[in-house]
C-alpha cells in the first residue's frame, strides 16, 4: 500500500503563496497520476489539480486555474502544488492521492486508490 506524506500547509494573508509537498512512499510514483483534492469545513471534497503519469499532462479546477500549478519529480516520488494568489475561499484541508488503476484525466475522487492525511491551508482576509 503506498503512503502519501503532505506538507507545506500554514495560515497566509490572502494574495501570498504556498507550496505544499507530498512524498509517495513506493517507487513506481512515475506510474500513478497524480492529484490534490480539498476539503472545507461542513463541504465536500472537491478536486483541485492533477498531474497524469505520462508526459504529465495536467488539469485543473476552474476555481484554481491561473493560481495553483501542479508539477511532479519523479525522482523524488514527490507532487508539488504551488498555490498563488491565494484567496479566504481556498481556505481548507488539502490532501494529495494516487490513481494507479484508471486511465484518463480524472476529476473524481472515487479514481483515486491511495490518500495522505492532509495539510491545513488558512487564508485571511
Amino acid at each position: 500500500q503506498v503512503q502519501l506524506v503532505e506538507s507545506g500547509g500554514g495560515s497566509v494573508q490572502a494574495g501570498d503563496s504556498l507550496r505544499l509537498s507530498c512524498v509517495a512512499s513506493d517507487r513506481t510514483f512515475n506510474n500513478y497520476d497524480m492529484a490534490w483534492f480539498r476539503q472545507a469545513p461542513a463541504k465536500e471534497r472537491e478536486f483541485v489539480a492533477g498531474i497524469m503519469r505520462s508526459g504529465g499532462r495536467t488539469f485543473y479546477a476552474d476555481s484554481v486555474k491561473g493560481r495553483f500549478t501542479i508539477s511532479r519529480d519523479n525522482a523524488k516520488n514527490t507532487v508539488y502544488l504551488q498555490m498563488d494568489s491565494l484567496k479566504p475561499e481556498d481556505t481548507a484541508v488539502y490532501y494529495c492521492a494516487t490513481n494507479r488503476y484508471y486511465t484518463g484525466p480524472y476529476r473524481n475522487s472515487g479514481a483515486y486508490d491511495a490518500w495522505g492525511q492532509g495539510t491545513q491551508v488558512t487564508v485571511s482576509s
